[in-house]
């Protein structure tokens, strides 16, 4: 045994690689497995984070569950309104997993300035609107107030305001349309107190959001009749079984939709993103592996002379292959180091600095969002040295069948 790990601390000194023809090999196979986790755990990151940062930005401006009349329209806009008296409401306690429910109403509304009108819609919220969501993509000004008196404050997005060269502080008049022909429009003057920019632009280019009560007033609703309700729940992985009950505990003349189904084209485009990630992984593990093997062939045919000695001597082909297995895993090891190094510099670095940017068009956010998760990346190293190390055990046979007298006759 004292014989085995003499020679095993010798294959893995680096000195010995410096001088043999195995060196090259070797780098490069150590090259490859630092390569391949910097792109395992960079496209994990990434891909999660961007997944998320997209799920995030989609529930803040819709929640994670909608719960509305039955009606034949498909907009943002409910025209048959719903009671606040429900037994879900303010608190939906008899669904597990759910940690908010707030109600909204929304209208379809042309803004209009001395130089410029666009097409929105006013979401009117109230005092149990969770301004949190919105908060983080506030850019300018600050949030409104619905707590006290009904005022004219509200919050638009970047988008909007350049369209229509607006600013915080400036007040523009909005026409809401009347149900039947031949009809006035209503008009409402509002006030900009903040301005967001979420970077999902099929948000920013719609939603002003102002207080509810100005939505009641034009709809003729009386105070307790609201549009619809939205519910966040605790864990978004749940959302589909929650997004059952909720449906289940709802009255029958009310519909409870998910975002997964309400926006099911971005959700089934971010689908792909998880097999976009399996196929990094299986690349990059089996790019590794190759060369991992083909640096351990290597390192046989180098020792082979070595190989026979240890077999004159007693040695049997499992102590002798273990030592080989020593020095792959060492390999490995510093492969895995290197990477993970790398790999994880890169994550920080675009995490605080935001380095490689995203057309918000194409991707939904303007930059690469980050996911930096040590769990995943302790399970990424696991995997790389489980792999890498159980296919070794196949070139690592060849030991058993070198015979010593040739070997030690073998140049």
């Amino acid at each position: 045994m004292n014989l085995e790990y003499f020679i095993a601390k010798r294959l893995i000194t680096a000195k010995d690689y410096k001088s043999s023809i195995s060196a090259p090999i070797i780098k490069i196979a150590i090259s490859a497995i630092a390569i391949g986790m910097v792109m395992m755990i960079v496209s994990v990151a990434t891909g999660i984070g961007l997944q998320q940062k997209i799920r995030e930005k989609i529930s803040a401006f819709n929640g994670h569950i909608s719960i509305s009349n039955y009606d034949s329209n498909q907009s943002e806009v409910t025209l048959v309104p719903i009671s606040k008296k429900q037994n879900f409401y303010p608190k939906f306690n008899t669904v597990e997993g759910i940690k908010h429910i707030q109600a909204i109403a929304s209208k379809a509304g042309i803004i209009r300035t001395e130089n410029a009108f666009e097409g929105i819609v006013f979401k009117g919220v109230g005092s149990d609107y969770k301004w949190d969501n919105i908060k983080e993509y506030l850019v300018e000004g600050k949030l409104p107030d619905f707590s006290k008196k009904l005022n004219e404050d509200v919050v638009l997005s970047q988008f909007l305001a350049n369209r229509l060269k607006l600013k915080v502080g400036d007040a523009f008049n909005t026409f809401f349309m009347k149900e039947g022909q031949n009809k006035l429009p209503n008009i409402r003057r509002f006030k900009i107190v903040g301005i967001f920019n979420s970077g999902f632009q099929e948000f920013d280019a719609t939603y002003v959001l102002g207080d509810i009560r100005h939505m009641q007033r034009i709809n003729k609703w009386k105070a307790d009749q609201v549009g619809a309700f939205e519910v966040f729940v605790d864990d978004f992985d749940n959302i589909k079984s929650v997004g059952e009950e909720v449906y289940q505990q709802t009255g029958s003349t009310l519909d409870t939709k998910t975002i997964i189904e309400k926006y099911n084209y971005i959700f089934e485009w971010l689908q792909l993103f998880d097999f976009n990630i399996i196929v990094i992984l299986i690349v990059m593990i089996l790019v590794a592996t190759i060369n991992m093997v083909v640096a351990l062939l290597v390192l046989i045919l180098e020792r082979t002379q070595m190989i026979g000695i240890l077999k004159a001597l007693g040695a049997n082909n499992w102590s002798i292959r273990k030592i080989f297995l020593y020095n792959a895993s060492y390999l490995i090891v510093r492969g895995l180091f290197w990477g993970n190094l790398i790999g994880i510099a890169i994550l920080l670095l675009q995490k605080y600095f935001g380095i490689v940017k995203l057309n918000p068009e194409n991707y939904y956010v303007d930059q690469a969002p980050v996911y930096l998760n040590w769990g995943y990346i302790l399970l990424l190293n696991g995997l790389t040295i489980s792999v890498c190390f159980l296919v070794l055990l196949i070139p690592s046979y060849i030991i058993t069948k070198i015979s010593p007298v040739k070997a030690i006759r073998f140049d």
